[in-house]
């Protein structure tokens, strides 16, 4: 009897979790970071699945029946909104579902409300593969990608307005933990994450703080998380890859001074190469940042001939270990700078 009694207990705990599952918001991502921020908003009314891994560049993704096929069930589909994902309306129009096509209520575009960089004067791709609407690698920026998040809460309370309470509860509590970790509790006590945000979109932040004091201390002493961590980078010159840490770059106050590729998403020429290269000689520039998905040969050889550190990171959330989270994202790429400027011996402690 007792076994019996068990079984039937199983039965009824696997049922309900079944029935649980069923009733769960279906939302699918174009990149691991919307995933990430979707399951820290929806919690356990949703159920949520990336296309993209964290080691792939998403412009060059190659669509697969499996996409279409999870986008055939998504009652939200998140993407960036520019044109990151190239592949996602070919993708959209394979799944057959109507509600997830731009303007209808299952779809998210990440960046509405964004503050975009490089935004070209003629949408043309004279200028490069990609990027014709601006910079679209908005998810190196914490402050940008707390729009993003603002956007996919958004999505998740219209199509399941039940879980509105929850769902701006959690991006409320999300939004503080940005905040926090970019600026440090003490002076988001101070003055508010908006506030910072605001400042530090405008390039005003560093300036302000330095000038202001609380208790007979410059407020900048109170700056803590990833600003504060890196500012003895701020100023300081570096080479990237490709055109997609120009937020990351804006943010901290880093000099991107050139890149690999000549433009967004054309190889680069031996003769670009050795122009970069000499630049490099020129104005000592010690370090290279790239996305790993990028062909590290080239770029541990350019470096090496510039007596210079390749920073070599995942640009998405789990592309490596260590990364499976946006907040163990960006410590990666800020700790991995930083291990990099003091053994080239340019970090201003």
């Amino acid at each position: 009897m007792k076994n019996i009694l068990l079984i039937i207990g199983s039965i009824f705990v696997s049922l309900a979790t079944s029935v649980c599952a069923e009733t769960r918001l279906n939302v699918v991502t174009t990149l691991p970071d919307y995933a990430f921020f979707a399951r820290e908003i929806g919690g356990d009314r949703v159920s949520v699945k990336a296309i993209v891994r964290g080691d792939q560049d998403a412009h060059f993704i190659r669509p697969k029946p499996s996409f279409a096929t999870a986008l055939r069930k998504a009652e939200v589909f998140v993407a960036t909104g520019l044109d990151l994902e190239l592949w996602v309306q070919t993708v959209i129009d394979s799944s057959g579902n109507g509600n997830i096509r731009s303007g209808q209520p299952g779809y998210v575009s990440a960046s509405t409300g964004m503050n975009l960089l490089e935004r070209p004067k003629t949408m043309s791709r004279v200028e490069g593969g990609v990027h014709v609407y601006g910079n679209p690698h908005v998810t190196c920026s914490p402050i940008q990608m707390k729009v993003a998040a603002r956007n996919i809460a958004i999505g998740l309370i219209k199509n399941d307005p039940e879980g509105k309470e929850v769902y701006l509860q959690n991006l409320k509590e999300l939004h503080n933990r940005i905040d926090e970790s970019l600026f440090g509790k003490k002076l988001v006590e101070l003055l508010g994450g908006e506030t910072l945000c605001s400042l530090a979109e405008k390039d005003k932040l560093i300036p302000f703080l330095q000038e202001q004091q609380f208790e007979g201390k410059a407020l900048i002493e109170y700056l803590g998380g990833w600003m504060g961590k890196m500012l003895p980078l701020r100023g300081t010159p570096i080479v990237t890859y490709h055109k997609n840490w120009i937020y990351f770059v804006k943010l901290f106050g880093l000099e991107e001074t050139g890149t690999v590729e000549p433009k967004p998403g054309i190889p680069p020429s031996p003769k670009h190469v050795t122009g970069l290269i000499n630049l490099m000689k020129e104005r000592d520039i010690r370090i290279i940042l790239a996305a790993n998905y990028f062909d590290e040969q080239k770029i541990k050889t350019v470096a090496s001939r510039t007596n210079a550190e390749a920073v070599i990171v995942p640009i998405y959330v789990g592309g490596a270990d260590g990364t499976e989270g946006y907040f163990k994202l960006v410590d990666y790429w800020v700790d991995g700078l930083l291990k990099a400027a003091d053994k080239k011996g340019i970090l201003n402690k």
